[in-house]
């Protein structure tokens, strides 16, 4: 623990807040000097480094995104694999060094990826996939040849111990994740001989019946090659998640709404047919957008007997498994799950689609849409009488009774029971609410006491109800500047003074902050004179607010200027960005001139604003985050 921790989660306690959480994806973890291979992964040694770093700031808590496998045309990991771990997220050097892998990896093949690694501030995806690829199939080579030398007895006694115990354990993974690895094994195998798209291969493998022995038994050394490259991604998160509880980290992961081709090949029959999922026409992306996403049939949510049905059941076991690897989860697009926003797929011009689209359980009449009223759990008198109340408004859905939440709630039951049955917190479900909360996913959410998203670069300042705006946030809710899809705070304070919106910002936030009334308008000429210190005043708003749960981006705390990620775009640029090796000195030089997170002086700015509680103890700690803010 950091000398500084022990003032910093005082401070958090004054101002009520109950988690600091810092929020990035696998890719961008920064490597070691001399360990690079052209993307980060926080299982490496650099990767390890940086979250001991995040610690000693005073985080509480880590938010990876998704995780799961992404194919080598597509580095979204939104669009990844559900149950599959991404094998680029694999430390090779662990491989070839760590005594618990055998030296399975050879040294020659680790230093010849090292030497082609195409490294710098964004990630070449393609190349990297290309080079685990084959990095990790001689792994699986390393292991065959250890598993020989064992069975012809050629080992020496220490190493066939070691290899013997490897390969016990290799086994009772596969046992133990036999529901989804099997199929997943069994995809690898056939996109290695037909291709990674399923859609062109043969007609009799395009609709498999599981379990299918007789092609599993035609493909079993490519299906054990998968299988033993998960054990290891899977092994080197539980690693993970011992060496994060050391330094005092909660990791949460992520259940996107997405669903990858290669769990939509293995689990088609769960899906309705005719519709995709897709984002509404909303604030932040007015045209809407066509994501292509499968969705869950309701038909097979339960069985006759209102038992749980193969929906379900598929749901428990994708929740289970994310709650087993991680301390919480984010829900990423909560509506997916509630009220999804769904379109037709035989429509050739998927934006019309998505535009015309309905939500799916509260279109009972449409027209348009007529093989959806059998779906319908809203009536038609509980509709907006409103003919100009667009399908996607949030109060399309005027009135529900308690049966039709159950209804509504079905899937979210099923999260929110496995949550429990883990020993997690409700505070441990993180929902992605953003700018759109329709009516039912509104009660939903209420009936299980969980709070939404609130991102403070989006408030509209002239709208004192504005669900961005700090002050409106509740207890339950997680709070951000911003997330891995908008600009960065650095990025927009420079555009806010370009574009004179900077004097509104900085009102606004003296306003919230000012110790005094008297204060506000020094403060607030001081802050639209220094666009860095308003931004400071801007992580320090997030703190004041009611909301609990602080969420912060990494390109926000280390006071990056380059985007993540550019919703509705596609773009070798999107998902690449990366922590630069020398971040600390980088995160150091930038604070002392305001232009990254200074969490000390930030705290210090909410704990001083005149509507913060007088305590005894704050005093104290106000002096200790001022002496903080001075010397780091």
């Amino acid at each position: 623990m950091s000398v500084a921790a022990p003032i910093l989660a005082r401070a958090l306690a004054l101002l009520d807040k109950q988690d600091l959480v810092l929020s990035l994806h696998d890719p961008s973890f920064p490597a070691a000097a001399g360990q690079d291979p052209g993307r980060g992964s926080p299982h490496s040694r650099g990767g390890r480094e940086f979250l001991r770093f995040a610690a000693a700031l005073g985080f509480t808590g880590v938010q990876f995104g998704p995780q799961g496998q992404s194919s080598a045309g597509n580095p979204s990991p939104y669009d990844g694999t559900i149950f599959a771990r991404n094998l680029l997220s694999i430390d090779l050097h662990a491989l070839t060094h760590d005594p618990q892998w055998l030296g399975i990896l050879p040294a020659d093949t680790y230093t010849r990826v090292l030497a082609e690694a195409r490294t710098g501030p964004r990630v070449h995806h393609r190349h990297v996939h290309g080079a685990y690829t084959a990095a990790l199939a001689e792994a699986h080579d390393g292991l065959l040849t250890r598993r020989a030398a064992l069975a012809a007895g050629t080992l020496e006694p220490a190493t066939a111990a070691a290899t013997t115990a490897l390969l016990d354990r290799l086994d009772r993974f596969a046992h133990h994740h036999r529901a989804w690895l099997e199929r997943d094994a069994l995809f690898a195998a056939l996109a290695h001989t037909h291709g990674e798209d399923w859609r062109a291969w043969p007609t009799e493998l395009q609709h498999p019946t599981f379990p299918a022995p007789e092609l599993a038994a035609a493909h079993q050394l490519s299906i054990d090659r998968y299988t033993f490259q998960q054990f290891i991604a899977h092994t080197q998160h539980e690693d993970l998640r011992r060496f994060t509880r050391e330094v005092g980290l909660k990791l949460y992961g992520d259940l996107q709404i997405g669903v990858s081709q290669q769990d939509l090949w293995s689990y088609r029959a769960l899906f309705l047919a005719g519709y995709r999922m897709g984002a509404p026409p909303s604030r932040t992306n007015p045209d809407g957008q066509p994501w292509g996403y499968p969705v869950l049939d309701p038909g097979q949510f339960h069985d006759t007997d209102q038992s749980p049905g193969p929906v379900l059941e598929f749901m428990s076991l994708r929740v289970g498994k994310l709650l087993a690897e991680f301390d919480g989860l984010r829900i990423d697009h909560p509506h997916g799950l509630v009220c999804p926003w769904v379109y037709r797929a035989d429509d050739p011009d998927q934006l019309h689609a998505v535009q015309t689209g309905a939500r799916l359980f509260s279109a009972p009449n449409l027209p348009d849409h007529p093989a959806l009223a059998q779906y319908a759990i809203a009536r038609p008198e509980q509709l907006s009488p409103d003919p100009r109340t667009p399908r996607h408004a949030d109060d399309w859905v005027r009135t529900l009774d308690d049966a039709q939440i159950d209804a509504y709630s079905t899937i979210f039951d099923t999260i929110v029971t496995a949550a429990h049955t883990h020993g997690r917190a409700r505070s441990d479900i993180l929902c992605e609410v953003l700018s759109t909360q329709p009516y039912p996913l509104q009660r939903v959410m209420q009936r299980h006491g969980l709070g939404r998203f609130r991102v403070t670069q989006k408030a509209d300042l002239a709208n004192p109800s504005d669900v961005y705006r700090s002050e409106n946030a509740a207890p339950a809710d997680w709070i951000m500047v911003g997330n891995h899809d908008t600009p960065t705070i650095w990025q927009l304070v420079d555009r806010w003074q370009q574009s004179g919106a900077l004097q509104a910002q900085a009102q606004y936030l003296a306003a919230r902050l000012a110790p005094a009334e008297s204060d506000i308008a020094t403060l607030a000429a001081s802050l639209a004179a220094d666009p860095h210190r308003l931004a400071q005043a801007k992580f320090a708003d997030i703190f004041a607010s009611p909301a609990r749960h602080v969420l912060i981006f990494f390109a926000d705390l280390l006071g990056e200027k380059e985007s993540y990620n550019v919703p509705g775009t596609v773009d070798d640029l999107n998902w690449s960005l990366r922590i630069p090796s020398d971040y600390p000195q980088q995160y150091a030089a930038r604070r002392r001139t305001r232009s990254a997170l200074d969490l000390p002086a930030i705290l210090a700015m909410a704990l001083r604003r005149r509507d913060q509680p007088e305590t005894p103890e704050r005093p104290a700690v106000l002096a200790a985050l001022d002496a903080l803010a001075k010397t780091q």
